[in-house]
């Protein structure tokens, strides 16, 4: 059984590799995502590797196997399922939830996940809009727009944050921009940097690019 810190590597590599366009990940990017020096890291990959989850190029970078993806997935799957059942189930706060699944991901058994997966009606996402994949390791492609690029004064529907630090998720509730509200960006000053929307049920609100990157969206 892969230990929590194998997990842990194996799930920052996919989440990394899905915002890179590059094949490989470099080892000194992998190191600054887990909070640790390269040579642990390069120690770390070297092992991963000779468990046939990663593939790895001294100097060039690393990325997953089939094998290593697979588990990936399976930690997400774990990952944001618990986060959802500690919102929906304990009626904790959505902006709480992401540290205390960072610990529980690794101690769910698959017959307590499966019975979590029921209870909560087979979700297709956790609090936050992250796809929730399936029990077979597949997951569910979403809609890459984000406020940032989306059309002016045209209803859009909040379909994922993709930060997920307390402070941001505060700020997006407080913005009225949380997934499943309907919003319209109504200007966008791309000189000053910033984007002003106005969601139902909350005032009009001024957002920065950067933090308007972070929430997607669809076409209501």
């Amino acid at each position: 059984m892969p230990t929590a810190t194998v997990e842990d590597y194996v799930k920052r590599l996919y989440l990394r590799q899905q915002k890179s366009a590059r094949k490989l990940v470099p080892v000194g990017q992998l190191a600054r995502d887990m909070n640790v020096v390269p040579g642990t890291a390069t120690t770390m990959v070297k092992a991963l590797a000779d468990g046939g989850l990663v593939d790895y190029a001294p100097r060039s970078g690393v990325r997953l196997t089939r094998n290593g993806e697979q588990l990936a997935l399976h930690v997400l799957r774990r990952h944001r399922l618990v986060e959802l059942f500690l919102v929906k189930v304990l009626g904790l706060d959505w902006s709480e939830v992401h540290g205390e699944a960072e610990t529980l991901e690794h101690a769910i058994s698959d017959k307590v996940l499966s019975a979590i997966d029921t209870l909560l009606g087979h979700p297709a996402v956790d609090p936050h809009g992250d796809p929730i994949p399936s029990a077979g390791g597949k997951l569910r492609p979403g809609s890459r727009m984000s406020l940032a690029d989306c059309p002016i004064r045209r209803p859009m529907r909040v379909t994922r944050v993709l930060d997920q630090s307390p402070e941001f998720l505060r700020f997006v509730r407080s913005c009225g921009a949380m997934p499943g509200a309907v919003l319209r960006v109504t200007d966008r000053e791309l000189i000053a940097g910033a984007i002003r929307i106005s969601a139902e049920n909350a005032r009009p609100v001024t957002l920065g690019i950067p933090a308007a990157e972070k929430i997607l969206v669809e076409a209501q």
